[in-house]
């Protein structure tokens, strides 16, 4: 599977570490969002390292959907444990959850298929900043702290009419921020398509941290940050994905 280099299996546990998760990041999902760099303060792996994980492992049904419930670090070792046919949990040894998954329905563990529907989700997940993000913020008047931009995953859900649509394609039909004080509650909303027919359909939410008033100048400096980010990751040989 493509994803054998973002991870590593020892004594059946795995462990992504930081630079295997960078790479990811910026290679797979176009996401230089510095939280994913492997030498920053608070380094997380990305919520859809963790998803695509998951679905080369245990294959991707017809419905899912997938909790983030904690914050994953450099190295931590993971335990994968199926709970029957319906769930699945991310743990480490002490037993913290970092991602719930509940599934039903028909499965798929064709490599090509899961390669394919887990690239398109990425490239689509990797444009929320700045191509979703900006727009909606602005559109409401709000904006993340730009000084510790906190943009995190709280849920994604799928719903599959086949498993075997070739070439698929998400697009963007809804996007909704609920403003609640300091945190911004935000629903995405996307068709899939293959060849030109509607085959599926895909949610999530995302939480934005420390909410205050829009300031258009402060926020062309954090896009102008993630330009610079991703133009020097380009340098460095990152194949970006392109909006």
């Amino acid at each position: 599977m493509f994803l054998d280099r973002f991870y590593s299996i020892q004594d059946g546990r795995v462990y992504i570490s930081a630079p295997q998760a960078s790479q990811f990041a910026k290679e797979v999902a176009g996401d230089f969002n510095p939280i994913h760099d492997p030498d920053a303060r608070r380094f997380c792996v990305p919520g859809d390292l963790l998803f695509a994980v998951v679905v080369s492992r245990f294959g991707l049904s017809r419905h899912m959907t997938f909790q983030f419930r904690a914050l994953l670090g450099d190295g931590v070792p993971l335990e994968f444990r199926e709970n029957g046919d319906e769930s699945i949990q991310v743990c480490d040894q002490n037993d913290k959850v970092y991602l719930e998954v509940t599934r039903s329905g028909d499965i798929t563990r064709d490599e090509k298929v899961i390669e394919e529907f887990t690239r398109c989700y990425v490239a689509a997940s990797g444009k929320n900043f700045p191509h979703t993000l900006i727009p909606l913020m602005e559109s409401k008047g709000v904006m993340f702290n730009p000084d510790r931009p906190m943009v995190m995953y709280e849920s994604m859900s799928l719903t599959l009419d086949n498993l075997d649509a070739s070439s698929p394609e998400l697009e963007l039909h809804k996007a909704e921020l609920e403003d609640s004080g300091k945190r911004g509650n935000v629903t995405l909303e996307y068709r899939l398509n293959s060849n030109g027919q509607a085959v599926g359909e895909v949610s999530k939410r995302l939480v934005l941290g420390g909410l205050r008033p829009y300031c258009p100048d402060a926020m062309a400096g954090v896009i102008e940050e993630f330009y610079r980010l991703k133009a020097r990751g380009s340098r460095y040989g990152v194949d970006a994905v392109e909006p």
